[in-house]
């Protein structure tokens, strides 16, 4: 099995890769359209990418890629994120000028990077991939956030470790894979979350009904997103966490029910929810 990723060996997407198979091989890919592309031409058998982060919040650019795409969810992944700031050896956090990191991964530290004088804050597209630049540049002057096997990997040190806003610092990542042949596969008889999109009509009350339908047969809403619709100003997708898997029949009637009354409704996928880890993990 091949799990695709975003990012650079040692970034949180290859360790929630892992983390889901042990003993997968994982494949580094450049962008999020990337993992996308490389499991839709079986390049890959799975990808991986991060939906959500409990201090940064939501990947939007990740639900936006879920209705641009035809792959469905199989599964998802918690991961404690611990972030440390890394550097090449004999650099001095004094020293330090420049740090480069991914955006979430930036506002995950805000706290930290606000207690430093005189620092610019660069963000980049990965944070292992920040890593990897400051030992491919030599860069003496800067430091880098990114995880301690990432500094392991590019021969970094850690200058400071765990520095993120909160202990409790948790990524989930969606597990994506294709349909067709595989789909027995991509929705369990054991599932118990799944996850949709639609679209309601712009009338008081439309939401409230939409969500009545749930409330109804007791299905809890876990995440509720909304996201604008390309190429319609003030037209909103919803995309939904259900509670249930898709093989309940209440789940199953309360889709029905939506269905008499959103203009559009998609299943992207039932899957086994992610067990909740008891305590963040010290490095990843």
């Amino acid at each position: 099995m091949r799990i695709a990723f975003q990012g650079e060996p040692g970034a949180f997407s290859e360790a929630a890769a892992l983390k889901w198979r042990p003993e997968a091989e994982v494949q580094p890919c450049p962008a999020f359209e990337d993992v996308f592309d490389a499991v839709e031409r079986g390049r890959a058998t799975l990808g991986v990418l991060p939906i959500e982060n409990s201090i940064g919040g939501t990947i939007h650019r990740n639900y936006d890629l879920l209705l641009a795409h035809e792959l469905r969810i199989a599964g998802e992944v918690e991961l404690p994120v611990v972030h440390a700031l890394v550097a090449l050896p004999g650099t001095t956090l004094e020293q330090v000028t420049q740090i480069y990191s991914h955006p979430q991964a930036l506002a995950q530290c805000d706290r930290f990077l606000r207690s430093l004088a005189g620092v610019e804050v660069v963000a980049t597209y990965d944070t292992a991939g920040s890593a990897r630049l400051l030992a491919e540049r030599d860069l003496r002057q800067a430091a880098a956030i990114a995880s301690e096997r990432a500094a392991a990997l590019f021969g970094l040190q850690v200058l400071k470790a765990s520095i993120q806003d909160f202990a409790d610092n948790i990524t989930r990542f969606l597990v994506l894979g294709r349909g067709g042949a595989t789909q027995a596969s991509l929705q369990p008889d054991d599932a118990n979350k799944t996850t949709v999109v639609f679209t309601l009509p712009n009338e008081p009350g439309a939401l409230f009904k939409a969500l009545s339908v749930f409330a109804l047969r007791g299905i809890d809403l876990t995440k509720l997103e909304s996201r604008p619709v390309p190429g319609r100003p003030w037209e909103y997708l919803f995309y939904a966490d259900l509670a249930a898997g898709l093989h309940e029949f209440r789940c199953g009637r309360a889709l029905s029910h939506l269905g008499e009354f959103a203009p559009s409704l998609r299943v992207l996928g039932s899957y086994v929810a992610a067990p909740r880890d008891p305590a963040p993990a010290t490095g990843a």
